[in-house]
């Protein structure tokens, strides 16, 4: 029999055992296809953690229960940080993003088709000593192939956050960065570093970068309401000589993990904002890619993505798909 604990306040939902619940859009998905069956604590009405405040260092702080249409429709997110908001707005449908909460878009599991099967068990992430994606069907699969997991981190969120050098507060009081709740990505058997009875409670934004220009910008299979294939968040500010001074790209639907490219980054810092600067700089994107047999195609739509977002970035065209 399922246990269900109604925490009222963190310290509650702390000693608690069981699954975290919030907005519910990912459990209760993963409950339908009998791949969560344990406890629950859920903490939907523990009070404190949605809303989004002003802090004194010029920064945001986002209670991890907020959800994601509040932050896609907030006006000093739109206009302070423009590739965050632009990201949220795009993700899902209304409805889940009605429902979603932030600390569950960073902390979901994986889509992986084998994972949500009940008719797979012996996946990493079930416990198991095996992927069955990567012996089977990965046409979704990475393209930076640097977990035996085969499967990428379904977190958008969590790569647009990573690239503003976000933070996430953890039981009201530890901080760590984003990259930290994420790991190196090597472990198969997770999606995240949270241990139990570790609650994210906030998501913390560094105070804004005067003069940014950033999109996102996602490659999917049909036309809405799909997982991308290939996503990418840049940021960046170009000086009155039209030279670029500061460069910030990520990336998700490619790895394990969100990640970071710290490479195309300096291929950018201090040239001219080209179109010849932005080729060359997603050239360097497809540096170090070692695809699956079946994701060979996203090596091309990792150059074509990652273009396209710095294009977008540059011209200030507000984020996309396709």
């Amino acid at each position: 029999m399922t246990n269900l604990t109604m925490a009222t306040t963190l310290d509650e939902a702390k000693a608690a055992s069981g699954e975290i619940r919030a907005g519910g859009t990912d459990i209760m998905d993963r409950r339908r296809h009998l791949i969560s069956t344990g406890d629950i604590i859920d903490i939907s009405k523990v009070s404190g953690y949605d809303d989004i405040t002003a802090t004194d260092d010029g920064g945001y702080r986002i209670g991890a229960k907020v959800k994601l249409d509040t932050v896609a429709n907030h006006p000093d997110l739109i206009e302070k940080y423009p590739g965050f908001a632009m990201a949220t707005g795009a993700l899902a449908t209304p409805q889940i993003r009605y429902m979603a909460t932030m600390g569950g878009v960073l902390l979901q599991t994986t889509r992986c088709w084998y994972y949500r099967n009940d008719g797979f068990h012996n996946c990493y992430k079930k416990g198991g000593d095996s992927c069955p994606s990567r012996e089977g069907d990965h046409r979704f699969g990475v393209a930076f192939d640097i977990s035996p997991c085969a499967f990428p981190h379904p977190s958008t969120v969590g790569m647009v956050l990573m690239n503003y050098d976000a933070q996430v507060e953890i039981n009201g009081s530890e901080i760590r960065s984003i990259a930290d709740i994420y790991g190196d990505g090597k472990d198969p058997a997770i999606t995240h570093t949270l241990k139990d009875g570790e609650i994210l409670t906030n998501i913390i934004l560094p105070a804004p970068t005067s003069d940014e220009r950033a999109s996102y910008f996602r490659s999917i299979s049909r036309a809405r309401a799909e997982w991308a294939l290939v996503e990418t968040s840049v940021r960046m500010v170009v000086d009155d000589s039209d030279t670029i001074i500061l460069a910030r790209v990520a990336i998700g639907g490619v790895a394990h993990i969100p990640m970071t490219l710290p490479n195309v980054e300096e291929a950018l810092v201090g040239q001219p904002a080209t179109e010849e600067t932005f080729e060359a700089a997603a050239k360097v994107a497809i540096e170090g890619v070692n695809p699956l047999p079946q994701t060979t195609y996203k090596v091309p739509l990792i150059y074509g993505t990652v273009l396209e977002t710095l294009n977008r970035a540059y011209n200030r065209i507000w984020g996309g798909e396709g």
